[in-house]
């Protein structure tokens, strides 16, 4: 292919996508706000069904930050006053009481992932108080992964410890970029050194796996930035690496209009990004996975990827393929096969609620036989680039849905053989907008007011 032929494709397909880490994604939920007796009936009927084989899964947010990054996207409360800490961990505690209070056995944990926020915020005894109080209620799966996002900038080899010694064996870092122009303009200033050192120690207290976020399509970057950034992170070969796209989004996220559209990379100058990145990780021996992943041979996730056995969800990429995921916290999302509920977003209002010995439900949504049907064949498509083309689930798509599938083989981005489509290594950076053909309910239904999704490239 051509560089007009890749430039045109970048020109059609570069529209606002969803990340799919649930179908049907957030925007097209249902509209009314799900009973909290429905929800946990709902949260029962999957915990009796799976925790004994499974086990589950539990994300807890922790939102607080020191220092505002203006490129994030998620759910912070900024503040020094780490007095918070105390009450917080209370109401999550209180949270976790409720859903205990529900099961008929104790949970079995899977999976647990601490994110936010700067998790690292917390002083390591009282992670260690919050956590104690998790597990006093719950059976530790012989088989658990357990990890935590850490700044490189706060995250001590006492929280390194300390987490060790609770069962976690993986840690993710949030790098974003090393170029010091890039980092003052996204207000992450956090020198290499530093990054060095967190990762020095995980290593030496025992963590099996690092993980290194990345962001491409920030402002002022270059393809040179980008690759001595890279030339950087080579130095350290972290286990995994998530090579996400910078989602642009002022109009969620005000920290964004400290720089305009003028600043950032247009089309064009962010593919070759991504291609550079895609080109120097696998010279490094990584493997891309799936959408924004690459893993090393050793870590499980590439395991997991190489026995087609990954799971996504709202945590992302994961190797457990757990059917009931309880987020705990403001902003948590909640999976539990048959449907999905989010918390509050204000710290205040969550706690009020909890602390009242009530879930603090913003929204959710119960899923249709259609809507499994559809979530399944997302996630065979995310997890494992290839999908059954099932007549049940043909018969869910409209006439146009063909056309766009022998579109995109025409462009080679999928293979159709055999009633399989198959996405091709060409295709795998276009992996959201073949999930988009199978995605009903945008197709249906445009959410009101502005654009809600980021672009796809």
């Amino acid at each position: 292919m051509n560089l007009i032929e890749q430039e045109n494709l970048i020109q059609k397909y570069n529209v606002p996508a969803p990340r799919y880490t649930s179908y049907p994604t957030m925007p097209y939920w249902d509209k009314a706000v799900p009973d909290a007796k429905q929800w946990m009936e709902v949260v029962k009927y999957t915990f009796s069904e799976s925790n004994a084989a499974k086990g589950i899964s539990l994300y807890i947010h922790l939102p607080f930050c020191e220092v505002l990054c203006t490129y994030c996207g998620c759910n912070t409360r900024i503040t020094k006053n780490h007095s918070v800490e105390e009450g917080y961990i209370q109401a999550i505690l209180a949270e976790w009481k409720l859903y205990l209070e529900e099961l008929s056995e104790k949970p079995i944990i899977r999976e647990l992932h601490l994110g936010g926020g700067t998790p690292t915020f917390f002083k390591p005894e009282n992670l260690r108080k919050l956590l104690e109080g998790i597990y006093e209620g719950a059976i530790l799966h012989p088989e658990k992964e357990f990890s935590f996002e850490g700044h490189p900038n706060n995250t001590t080899t006492a929280h390194l410890q300390t987490l060790f010694d609770l069962g976690f064996r993986r840690v993710s870092y949030g790098i974003q970029d090393f170029d010091p122009k890039v980092q003052i303009t996204i207000n992450r200033i956090q020198p290499f050194e530093n990054v060095k050192h967190v990762t020095e120690e995980a290593r030496r207290i025992g963590y099996e796996s690092v993980n290194f976020d990345l962001i491409y399509g920030l402002p002022y970057q270059t393809t040179q930035s980008v690759s001595e950034t890279i030339d950087k992170v080579a130095e350290l070969m972290p286990d995994r690496i998530a090579f996400y796209s910078y989602a642009h989004v002022p109009w969620v996220k005000p920290g964004q209009r400290s720089y305009s559209d003028k600043d950032l990379p247009d089309n064009a100058e962010k593919r070759a990004l991504y291609e550079l990145g895609l080109r120097k990780f696998k010279q490094l021996g990584y493997t891309d996975i799936g959408m924004d992943h690459f893993a090393l041979p050793q870590d499980t996730l590439y395991k997991a990827w190489e026995q087609k056995e990954l799971h996504r969800n709202f945590m992302g990429y994961t190797t457990c393929q757990t059917d009931l995921l309880i987020g705990l916290g403001t902003s948590s999302i909640s999976d539990a096969k048959y449907g999905y509920m989010q918390n509050l977003k204000k710290v205040e209002t969550y706690k009020e609620a909890v602390l009242g010995g009530e879930l603090a439900i913003l929204k959710g949504h119960f899923l249709t036989e259609d809507d499994l049907d559809l979530k399944e064949a997302i996630l065979s498509i995310a997890c494992k680039g290839e999908l059954e083309l099932e007549d049940s689930l043909l018969a869910l798509l409209p006439d146009d849905a063909f056309a766009q599938l022998n579109e995109m083989q025409e462009e080679g981005l999928v293979e159709l053989k055999n009633s399989r489509l198959t996405v091709t290594p060409l295709g795998k950076a276009f992996t959201r907008n073949i999930c988009m053909v199978f995605d009903l309910k945008l197709r249906q239904t445009e959410p009101a007011g502005q654009q809600v999704f980021s672009k796809a490239i």
